[in-house]
């Protein structure tokens, strides 16, 4: 039987370390990548750890290419070939009209939530591919509801990141389909973590949560939940998904 190992990027808080800690209790080793809390990541590891797993706790930063490749290769040394990647790692780069935006936001941005994913889907189908001599595996890629809705007056640069986030996954899904890789998307809507606040509004969950459908903010676990399943067997027919966790918002 082939032993689940999963890695996370910035799986040391909200939904990240949720799922890592999910995952973790659905009998997977895991990984994370976190950029500068060791603290935080240190909580998430021992959870990982008190579950019987392997865990593995990862400095990497993702807009940069060499720390993605040594994040790989740690896992390859550390913990063995990697059956599946949550590209979690995502900024906003905070509240602004598209007037206002700068070339160094966009790039920032970009770099974090498109570039990043991109190569760690790179260096994924290297390890997980049967045309490299793999064994096959599954990636979810963690989008937002914002790439389809636009996020006018907040952040469009977020959301077109993510937008480019969906068509990586819709057409990576159908490149490597028949290799024995699954690909797919989770797209969150207004999740309560700590990214509105770093965004420049704490109270913006009390703000939208009367437009959605359900009344409320979701939870990490509900969005962890949903990638765990994108992860596992019961997911097996699905590829190419992108999957709106929402509330209906």
């Amino acid at each position: 039987m082939t032993k689940k190992i999963a890695l996370i990027t910035a799986g040391s808080r909200g939904i990240g370390a949720t799922t890592a800690r999910m995952l973790a209790e659905a009998g997977f080793d895991v990984a994370i990548s976190y950029l500068s809390n060791d603290a935080a990541a240190q909580s998430v590891l021992a959870d990982i750890r008190r579950t019987g797993q392997r865990g593995l706790a990862v400095a990497a930063n993702n807009a940069n290419e060499a720390d993605i490749v040594r994040l790989f290769e740690t896992v390859d040394r550390e913990l063995g070939t990697l059956t599946a990647l949550v590209n979690n790692a995502g900024i906003t780069g905070g509240f602004a009209r598209v007037e206002d935006v700068t070339a160094e936001t966009l790039h920032q941005v970009s770099a974090v939530n498109f570039i990043g994913p991109m190569l760690c889907c790179r260096e994924a189908v290297k390890r997980m591919s049967t045309a490299h001599g793999g064994m096959g595996g599954a990636i979810v890629n963690v989008s937002s509801t914002a790439a389809v809705r636009g996020s006018a007056g907040e952040w469009v640069h977020y959301a077109a990141t993510k937008g480019a986030v969906n068509t990586m996954t819709v057409g990576l899904a159908a490149e490597v389909a028949g290799e024995g890789i699954r690909v797919n998307a989770v797209a969150p809507g207004l999740t309560a973590t700590e990214l509105h606040a770093e965004s420049g509004e704490p109270g913006r969950i009390d703000r939208l949560s009367p437009l959605i459908p359900l009344g409320r903010a979701g939870e990490p676990a509900e969005m962890a939940a949903a990638i765990r399943w994108l992860l596992c067997d019961e997911a097996s027919f699905t590829i190419g998904a992108i999957l709106p966790v929402s509330g209906g918002f």
